[in-house]
């Protein structure tokens, strides 16, 4: 009994919240920005200023202290938002997020001369990638852009 009334419910469910069949529709037409929750906002701000070599964007002065927002190309940021109290968990096939960087020669060698962490490997169609973790462990994938 109690079986066939949670199939009468789910059968319902499904049928009262189905999407609705219209020409409205999410058209994405660009990527904005990824926000990763930080331990150390002074920490990771030194990270992706120094180390990656972002562009700082100014922030809200009554943000100044829990944000921090960087460019990321021409139109696109990262934004790191402090407070973040759960360990982050990621390996090179989970979590990460990748950037495009203009020689993935002159990367390696600024990480090794910098004695920083990472990792290199040759994808599947021969594109050669490095990983590398922000303070929090946040996995970045880089790449050589295509000319």
């Amino acid at each position: 009994m109690l079986q066939r009334l949670m199939i009468a419910f789910f059968a319902l469910f499904i049928t009262t919240f189905s999407f609705a069949q219209t020409d409205a529709k999410i058209e994405v037409v660009k990527h904005n920005h990824v926000a990763l929750h930080v331990k150390d906002i002074a920490a990771s701000t030194k990270f992706y200023k120094d180390v990656m070599g972002l562009e700082p964007v100014p922030v809200p002065d009554s943000l100044k202290a829990i944000r921090s927002w960087f460019k990321l190309g021409t139109d696109q940021q990262i934004h790191l938002l402090a407070g973040r109290k759960f360990k982050v968990k990621n390996d090179r096939n989970g979590s990460h997020f990748a950037l495009f960087v203009t020689s993935i020669t002159a990367v390696e060698k600024y990480l090794t001369l910098n004695k920083l962490s990472f990792h290199k490997q040759v994808r599947f169609d021969g594109a050669v990638q490095i990983y590398l973790a922000d303070p929090d462990g946040y996995l970045i994938e880089l790449n050589e852009v295509k000319r």
